[in-house]
């Protein structure tokens, strides 16, 4: 069994997309956000205090990008995965490595210093150049899908549920209006997708049998 703990649309929203679109079982374990402060025995399972933490047996696994990669890999038949012999296994790897280092990090940026912080301690001058370089570099996105409907290889693959997360943290920052024409259908198709909309399901099911509070955590204040 697969157990997967999350927060509602954080960055643990990656695998559990991943999950519904191999509709794997899983086990869903909801945490308040953020879970090193109010989730304190968290710690013991994942002393960083973060979410995602995907436990299968022996395997434990914290970064949601390479939890994307490892059950594509692991479930080749459901065509999520790009095997190393094919010609775009570099720009699947490449993407799958954006999602987080070059998409979502910058917008961590500006959800602390722009939402998270007390206002005594936030930083617009942060959250300005921050917005714009994640913008900047969402253009390589927008070339790769303005004559594609997926990001690699001709087909959805899990390069897509991770760059997939990016784009709706950025729906949650209010970014989604400044896409490129091609990103904001991009955007589109990926949410009609039902594994998509199982998961987002799925999580709002599961806080609520777990008592935990629905709000996104990208949408939590101080």
């Amino acid at each position: 069994m697969i157990h997967l703990h999350h927060c509602v649309s954080a960055r643990s929203f990656r695998p559990l997309w991943m999950l519904e679109e191999l509709q794997l079982p899983y086990t869903l374990h909801m945490l308040p956000f953020p879970p090193r402060a109010l989730a304190r025995s968290f710690l013991e399972l994942n002393p960083l205090g973060t979410v995602p933490l995907l436990v299968q047996g022996d395997v434990r696994m914290t970064e949601s990008a390479a939890i994307c990669q490892y059950l594509a890999a692991t479930h080749p038949d459901a065509g999520l995965d790009v095997a190393p012999t094919h010609p775009a296994y570099g720009a699947y790897l490449n993407w799958l490595h954006m999602s987080d280092a070059t998409l979502t990090f910058p917008q961590t940026l500006v959800l602390r210093y722009g939402r998270f912080e007390p206002t005594e301690r936030q930083q617009p001058q942060v959250v300005q150049d921050y917005t714009r370089w994640f913008l900047a570099r969402l253009r390589a996105v927008e070339s790769a899908v303005a004559h594609n409907d997926h990001l690699c290889a001709g087909r959805f693959t899990a390069a897509d549920v991770a760059v997939g997360y990016a784009l709706l943290l950025a729906q949650h920052l209010g970014l989604a209006a400044q896409f490129g024409p091609a990103t904001q259908a991009y955007w589109q198709r990926l949410q009609v997708r039902p594994g998509y909309q199982r998961a987002m399901a799925a999580q709002t099911r599961a806080a609520e049998e777990q008592g935990v509070p629905t709000t996104p955590a990208p949408d939590t204040q101080p």
